[in-house]
């Protein structure tokens, strides 16, 4: 009778040795466990808040600031109307809050937004500023 042939002898995939004898088993030494680090929970950064303000000026209407809080924003037809009587009587009106980038870009739209088409000698866009939320 033949020996066998041990297995790590054989073709891939083959278990036992040509002449029928099964192969010897390959005894795989264990590999030592490792220590898991304990992971310190963190709490997540809390990011910063901002608020997009937009200001007062005599050259564009109510119909302006309700129709851009809508197109710029989703607002209401209703929030639009109370964010322009609250930049009329207090010279300014928080429209959003949100992170720095994305408070920049609402920033930057309402800056692009463009003339009052309701007013034939506007020059431009409404003004409107980004500023920290502060607490």
């Amino acid at each position: 009778m033949s020996t066998p042939i041990p297995v790590e002898e054989l073709p891939v995939g083959v278990t036992e040795s040509p002449v029928g004898v099964p192969a010897l088993p390959v005894v795989v030494p264990a590999l030592p466990k490792r220590k898991r680090k304990r992971r310190v929970k963190r709490k997540p950064k809390h990011m910063p808040r901002y608020n997009v303000v937009l200001w007062n000026d005599d050259e564009h209407t109510f119909e302006y600031v309700i129709f851009m809080m809508r197109d710029l924003f989703g607002h209401t037809k209703e929030q639009g109307r109370k964010i322009a009587i609250a930049v009329h009587l207090q010279g300014r009106a928080i429209v959003y809050t949100s992170h720095l980038e994305l408070a920049e870009l609402k920033r930057d739209q309402i800056l692009a937004y463009g003339a009052d088409k309701f007013v034939s000698d506007c020059k431009g866009s409404m003004w409107a500023t980004v500023e920290k939320v502060e607490g």
